[in-house]
């Protein structure tokens, strides 16, 4: 009982030394950038009126960047979608890359589901791919989806590969997963939107609660997983 406790101090030792370094590299690269961000923002309205003069082309751009963000999986989503959202707006944004978002998750979807482990554990380990098979077969297996979905900090795209190679029923799995990202890309899009009308207080409002779900999710994603492995049957 010690040990694990011991051992779950440690775990969250390392998330929060590892937060931290991420925090650290990211004022890091902002410092060392800096010119080169002034000189992007000093350019801002040019690269809008550029992309509103692609017309079409601008939104098929968009959208086949998230449909590689969700194939690709170790892409963040998240730059793709705050661009999107300083572009075409919040609600514009949002239904471009959901579009994105719906011919991505379809594409690895079928693919695990076509071409079964083999593709799978090219990329994810055999643990994680217990774990996630473990929860993925529980009798809430569909509401428990749809929770992993929902919480940041939960590795989705790969998510959409394990859930794949699973029974569940394929529209099913794609509503719920749709639903379950909504959230999320409608604040990323929101915080586009509001850079580019400049409303600085908003971006700064979204972000934190952002970032504060994104940090609880990381940290307690152990104990998410886990309580959702112990509901299935025995």
């Amino acid at each position: 009982m010690v040990n694990i406790a011991r051992k779950n101090i440690i775990k969250i030792g390392i998330n929060i030394a590892a937060l931290l370094l991420f925090i650290v590299l990211i004022v890091f690269l902002t410092i060392r950038y800096s010119p080169e961000l002034k000189s992007l923002y000093a350019r801002r309205d040019q690269m809008k009126k550029y992309v509103e003069a692609q017309g079409f082309r601008a939104i098929l751009l968009f959208i086949c960047l998230q449909i590689f963000q969700v194939v690709v999986a170790a892409v963040p989503g998240e730059i793709v979608q705050i661009a999107g959202g300083y572009f075409f707006g919040t609600i514009g944004g949002a239904a471009f890359l959901t579009s994105g978002l719906i011919i991505g998750s379809v594409i690895a979807f079928f693919a695990a589901r076509f071409l079964g482990y083999g593709l799978v554990k090219t990329f994810v380990s055999q643990a994680k791919l217990n774990k996630f098979m473990g929860i993925l077969s529980s009798t809430k297996s569909e509401m428990v989806l749809f929770i992993l979905y929902l919480f940041p900090g939960i590795p989705k795209d790969v998510l959409t590969y394990i859930a794949g190679i699973t029974p569940i029923n394929p529209v099913r799995f794609l509503v719920l997963a749709i639903l379950g990202r909504m959230p999320a890309l409608v604040a990323s899009c929101y915080i586009g939107a509001s850079l580019e009308q400049e409303n600085l207080m908003a971006v700064v409002i979204v972000t934190v609660a952002t970032v504060l779900l994104i940090v609880a999710g990381w940290l307690f994603r152990d104990k998410i997983l886990e309580k959702a492995r112990r509901r299935q049957p025995h």
